[in-house]
């Protein structure tokens, strides 16, 4: 898979929170399909007719949870590709597609596959139209577990028992990203945040604070996976960004199954694997963007990724410099936590954001010099370990 296949466009929708009060849009999850599908498809110097007879991937959404909601998403916007993948891997659903994308057009199979995800969490007003897992409720719900805040509450109160971690150093990682969302045109929350405003948050499920967890937005994201050969003959060298290295981990346990390391994800698992493939060394990494639905799974995944020891990421974040001028910038878009997560699509942030980097669109929070950059995605809040699903790709400019 090294160096098999690689990226040729990508775009992404402005964001909303559809407050219709303050002026903001309040558009469909297909409105937000389409004008995702559109602008991909301009950035790579593509038609709609380039992609019948090629491959389409779909992320799931947070509603309808339709049986057929691929099928559903492509005739709306009118393709009629030879292969169809829908990903309903949680916050790993980006990563799943790009693999599943990759595995696609290394083997022939097609020659391009637009990946492209959308959900309009903030236009859900029924109670109950998002359905959840079967565990949560026979088994967490009638207990006074309320969902990802109240399982995440347990995983950070276990990190700190476990290794000392900080309120403090958490609320690095909020501010951090803050920074980065204030210079990302796209970001959603642009009022700068202090630590005293950190630590003085709502608290949401104790002692997870509310800017400890990531803002619900509406928005629409996609890119273009192509074969190599397709690359070379359709795409600007100084446009292509390739996978240098990509692994998943589905159901990790670290250490015994009746009683499992709650402070380990499959990060831990795929990423090893990851870098094997890649060849390269955490020295060369130029940026990492993690997974952020929580502060905590950024600190978790710095140590499982390897750029410090379990239990030390947050001394790492305290003795290193994360913002996009620092030594190892993390999550330079300002991430989920600031910049918003578009639900069933949140995945699609970090490896749009990776694509970003390498091509030097980052703008006012650019990376110097970026040529390898690392992303992850982890999804489904588990019943008896950690996230279900993870994964860690490794990307290099051309």
């Amino acid at each position: 898979m090294k160096d098999r296949f690689s990226i040729i466009g990508y775009s992404e929708t402005p964001v909303s929170r559809a407050r219709v009060d303050k002026g903001e849009a309040k558009l469909s999850s297909q409105e937000y399909f389409a004008w995702a599908a559109e602008s991909v498809l301009n950035d790579a110097g593509l038609e709609k007719k380039d992609l019948d007879g090629q491959g389409i991937a779909v992320t799931g959404s947070a509603y309808p949870h339709a049986e057929i909601w691929s099928a559903e998403v492509i005739q709306d916007l009118g393709f009629s590709p030879k292969l169809l993948i829908r990903s309903d891997h949680g916050g790993m659903n980006a990563g799943a597609m790009l693999y599943h994308a990759g595995l696609a057009v290394a083997s022939g199979v097609v020659d391009l596959v637009l990946c492209i995800g959308a959900d309009t969490p903030m236009n859900i007003t029924t109670p109950g139209a998002v359905r959840t897992w079967r565990y949560e409720s026979e088994f967490q719900k009638p207990f006074g577990m309320m969902g990802p805040n109240s399982q995440f509450a347990f995983i950070l109160r276990r990190h700190m028992y476990q290794y000392g971690t900080t309120s403090e150093q958490l609320g690095k990682v909020a501010i951090v990203q803050r920074e980065h969302a204030m210079r990302n045109p796209n970001g959603y929350l642009k009022q700068p945040l202090t630590m005293e405003q950190y630590l003085s948050s709502r608290m949401i499920a104790d002692p997870i604070r509310m800017f400890d967890a990531c803002i619900p937005v509406n928005g629409g994201l996609a890119y273009i996976v192509a074969s190599k050969e397709k690359a070379s003959k359709i795409a600007k060298k100084d446009k292509i960004v390739n996978i240098l290295g990509i692994s998943e981990s589905d159901n990790f346990i670290m250490g015994s199954s009746q009683r499992p390391d709650m402070t380990y994800m499959g990060i831990y698992d795929s990423s090893r694997r990851a870098f094997d493939m890649s060849g390269l060394q955490h020295k060369d990494i130029n940026f990492v963007q993690l997974y952020d639905d929580y502060t905590i799974a950024v600190l978790m995944q710095l140590e499982d990724t390897g750029f410090c020891e379990k239990g030390k990421g947050g001394k790492f974040v305290d003795e290193n410099d994360i913002s996009f001028k620092g030594s190892l910038p993390v999550n330079t878009g300002g991430g989920q936590l600031s910049s918003g997560q578009p639900s069933m699509a949140g995945g699609m942030v970090h490896i749009v954001e990776s694509i970003r980097q390498l091509r030097g669109d980052g703008g006012a929070r650019q990376v110097n010099d970026a040529q390898y950059g690392l992303a992850t995605g982890i999804g489904a809040i588990s019943y008896g370990n950690n996230l279900a699903n993870s994964m860690t790709v490794i990307f290099g400019r051309n």
